[in-house]
């Protein structure tokens, strides 16, 4: 049940100009390259942060005490509600960065390096990220239950490239409306998957 509860929040973690990079790596002139780099960047970052958090509730002894929550948990929701916060606030920025329109033009290096930072350090990526492995060692399970997680936040931000491999050029009609549609409605979806998550860590 926590690993099934965490899967949903790797939504969070690309919702934004995570997954919107990504689409732009598959318009770029070597965007297998790029796309790849991208998506292995990513995966380090995002395994090395889940695994930060995941040792750093696994360390803590903490008591239940009269809520029946942990200080871990405590601690988890609030970095849940800056996460809420911080999505909520960037709901009105409705047009990429200007700086994406450059990807186009990018090396798998420079893909490499945006995934690791954008996926590792972006605020609210690092918040859900630290809270999935905290709520994971706080419950004891074993360090790999992380994996699932970051497998499918990684299969999400490889989707763009999936589909340009299936689809070929009509993925260049389809693509800018995903993009258009994370661009309007992503944050609330984001939202619906953080209060989710607050609630299962209030009813467990």
């Amino acid at each position: 049940m926590d690993l099934a509860a965490v899967l949903p929040l790797a939504f969070v973690m690309v919702a934004g100009p995570q997954i919107i990079s990504a689409i732009f790596f598959t318009t770029s002139e070597d965007w297998r390259g790029n796309s790849a780099a991208y998506v292995f960047g990513a995966f380090l970052s995002i395994t090395a942060v889940v695994t930060v958090g995941y040792l750093l509730a696994d360390g803590v002894e903490n008591g239940g005490g009269d809520s029946g929550l942990s200080g871990v948990d405590w601690a988890i929701l609030v970095l849940l509600l800056f996460a809420m916060v911080y999505v909520f606030r960037k709901r009105e920025e409705s047009e990429p960065p200007k700086w994406m329109g450059k990807l186009q033009a990018a090396t798998p290096k420079l893909a490499f390096t945006l995934g690791f930072l954008l996926l590792g350090f972006f605020p609210s990526d690092i918040v859900t990220s630290l809270t999935v492995g905290g709520h994971l060692g706080d419950d004891g399970d074993p360090w790999w239950h992380i994996l699932p997680f970051v497998f499918l936040t990684v299969l999400l931000l490889a989707l763009p490239a999936l589909m340009v491999v299936m689809l070929g050029q009509r993925a260049k009609t389809v693509l800018p409306k995903i993009r258009d549609w994370m661009n309007t409605n992503s944050w609330i979806v984001s939202e619906f998957v953080i209060v989710f998550f607050i609630v299962i860590i209030l009813t467990g």
